[in-house]
């Protein structure tokens, strides 16, 4: 399976740094913890009550399991996978746009020159929606790539789900 990390193939050609999936079978303490639990989850709001038919803001809050870190929504390199939300269309509630935190900057100690543009610990988006009258169960997206300093996880997608009640 090919994964697109935090280097590029010319950076691996120089062996500044070889990013691989992690797997449960490695050994190494840093990347068994990394496996425990989920490296990003949705931790708040379940519900929101918003005016229908109009333009509404609500803050949606994650949390980075600590050692992690996942690129923002605007990496500094194309082959870097940006942290994007999304809701799915038919669902009575309508994304307009989300807005996202800045990046914070990371140098990994494998390429000092080089900055990423990640996020760590707590992040929030807010989503802009449009509701139609009514109560909406929205099973909402977040796709992230989450790494530690050296390696990387798959690529993943995690649900956000939240009751959007259109009044």
């Amino acid at each position: 399976m090919i994964v697109r990390m935090h280097f590029g193939i010319a950076a691996a050609a120089l062996a500044l740094c070889v990013c691989v999936p992690l797997t449960p079978a490695q050994t190494d303490s840093e990347s068994r913890s990394v496996l425990k639990g989920a490296p990003v989850e949705y931790m708040f709001p379940e519900q929101v009550t918003v005016a229908a038919g109009k333009s509404s803001d609500i803050a949606l809050h994650f949390r980075i399991a600590e050692g992690l870190h996942i690129n923002s929504h605007t990496p500094r390199d194309e082959y870097l996978i940006p942290t994007a939300f999304a809701i799915p269309e038919g669902l009575g509630v309508h994304l307009q746009e989300a807005s996202y935190p800045d990046g914070v900057d990371l140098t990994l100690p494998s390429d000092p020159s080089k900055k990423l543009s990640v996020y760590t610990g707590e992040f929030v988006i807010h989503a802009h929606i449009v509701a139609e009258a009514g109560d909406h169960l929205v099973e909402a997206k977040l796709h992230f790539q989450a790494c530690n300093n050296t390696q990387c996880l798959p690529p993943k997608t995690i649900p956000v789900a939240i009751d959007v009640i259109g009044k």
